[in-house]
C-alpha cells in the first residue's frame, strides 16, 4: 500500500559560541524576549568568536558587524545578533570573517567580537539566535545549559 509520505526536514543547530545557552525570554531586550522577530534561544558567550551554527549561505552581514543573517538549504532564515544595543557601537570591536553570498559549514568562523568592549559599551553581551521566518517552521525545540561548539542546541522541523 502506497500513500503520501511526510518528508520531515529536520535541521540541527550547534552552539555558535561556547558559553551558556539560555531561554530567549531572558534577553534584556523586549523585541527578542517577546519573540517579535522570531523564536530561538540566546547565549552568554565565554569567548569572542562566532561560528556558523548550521550549514548555509550568508544572506547579510550588518554594516556595523553586530549581526549576521544565514539561510539554510531548507529555507530557514537565521539571525544571530551579537550583544544587545551593540548597533550603537558602529562596528567598534567587531570583525566579519565572511561576506554576503558566501557558503558556510557548521563550525566555520563567522565573526570575532570584543566581549569586554561590549560589556563596557552595550546593554548586554547576550547573543540571540533566532529563526526569523517562523511561517516555515513546523516544530522547534531547544536545549539550555553549558555549551561548546559541538553542542546541539536547537532542532527545527521545517515545513
Amino acid at each position: 500500500m502506497f500513500g503520501i509520505f511526510s518528508r520531515k526536514k529536520a535541521v540541527e543547530f550547534k552552539a555558535p559560541v561556547s558559553g551558556t545557552a539560555m531561554d530567549l525570554t531572558t534577553v534584556p531586550d523586549d523585541v527578542f524576549a517577546q519573540k517579535m522577530v522570531g523564536d530561538g534561544l540566546a547565549f552568554e558567550p565565554s569567548e569572542g568568536v562566532l561560528h556558523a551554527p548550521v550549514d548555509g549561505q550568508v544572506v547579510q552581514v550588518s554594516p556595523t558587524k553586530h549581526a549576521i543573517g544565514l539561510r539554510t538549504k531548507e529555507g530557514l532564515e537565521v539571525l544571530i545578533h551579537i550583544g544587545i544595543d551593540t548597533v550603537d557601537m558602529k562596528g567598534e570591536g567587531f570583525e566579519s570573517l565572511v561576506t554576503a553570498g558566501q557558503t558556510v559549514r557548521t563550525g566555520d568562523q563567522l565573526m570575532t567580537f570584543d566581549r569586554e568592549l561590549i560589556r563596557q559599551k552595550a546593554k548586554s553581551t547576550m547573543i540571540p539566535m533566532i529563526i526569523t521566518n517562523m511561517d516555515h517552521v513546523r516544530k522547534i525545540s531547544v536545549t539550555y545549559g553549558p555549551v561548546d561548539l559541538h553542542s546541539a542546541v536547537m532542532n527545527v522541523e521545517a515545513k
